[in-house]
């Protein structure tokens, strides 16, 4: 099957298709871009120039409610951006009301919700979970098998280690109050965390600050200290040399 590409959008220079692409109304994909096969792009999506998307990867899709769900359907739905120079890999779902910066890397099986900001020269690894109504800065190293949760902000130069999970409800389902009090984690500049660490809801992990691997974390931890444990409790400073200040990507 050939590609549908809408005459309603623009498509710029030297931009190529796969196979069984599907690009709906009033969208625009800057020049230089090549989409893999079986690409779908919703309607009014704008794409900058020089983004690579992989096979089977669908942008700007519109989110899906319970009758259960605390969350209420938009009446309108903003459309979903995306910045120059981007990587994204196969079978990504990213929904409508989201806003990409520039040179990220978003890998394969990725999942990102409505109403999620995410910054420039970001990495996130393939079957990562990015909940809705959140926002992540720049430089951050986001690895595989991640569960953010809705609520959560993530500053710049932060690192989150393979199957680390994050919550944002500490009524755990039950009780309506617990809708008053939803929050997800904080991470200030810097901030890390180990392999298989579990975050509570509401804990805000302060600039530099490191949580040891397998820990669980029910409380803020200060800046420059390292916590382990379960739950986790102060361990040690973290060394000079491992602070950001000495190690801050380039350029």
């Amino acid at each position: 099957m050939k590609s549908h590409i809408s005459k309603n959008s623009i498509i710029g220079e030297k931009t190529e298709f796969g196979v069984n692409c599907i690009i709906e109304d009033h969208v625009t994909i800057g020049a230089g871009c090549k989409l893999g096969h079986n690409v779908i792009i919703h309607s009014n999506v704008t794409i900058g120039a020089n983004v690579r998307i992989d096979d089977f990867t669908i942008i700007g899709k519109k989110p899906m409610f319970s009758p259960r769900s605390i969350f209420v359907p938009a009446k309108e739905w903003k459309p979903t951006t995306i910045g120059d120079n981007n990587q994204i890999g196969a079978n990504v779902v990213i929904y409508t009301q989201c806003k990409i910066g520039s040179q990220n890397m978003i890998a394969d099986y990725v999942s990102i919700r409505e109403n999620v900001t995410i910054g420039d020269l970001n990495i996130i690894g393939s079957k990562t979970y990015i909940e809705n109504h959140i926002q992540i800065g720049s430089r951050n190293k986001i690895e595989s098998l991640v569960y953010v949760s809705a609520f959560s902000k993530i500053a710049d130069y932060c690192f989150i280690a393979p199957c680390v999970i994050t919550s944002n409800d500490n009524y755990v389902g039950r009780d309506r109050e617990r809708v008053n009090h939803f929050k997800g984690i904080t991470m200030k500049e810097g901030a890390r965390i180990g392999v298989n660490s579990t975050i509570l809801p509401g804990v805000t992990l302060n600039k530099d600050c490191m949580v040891a691997a397998g820990s669980i974390v029910t409380c803020d931890i200060p800046e420059n200290e390292i916590w382990l444990g379960a739950p986790a409790l102060f361990f040690r400073m973290v060394p000079e040399a491992q602070k950001l200040k000495n190690n801050k990507d380039e350029p």
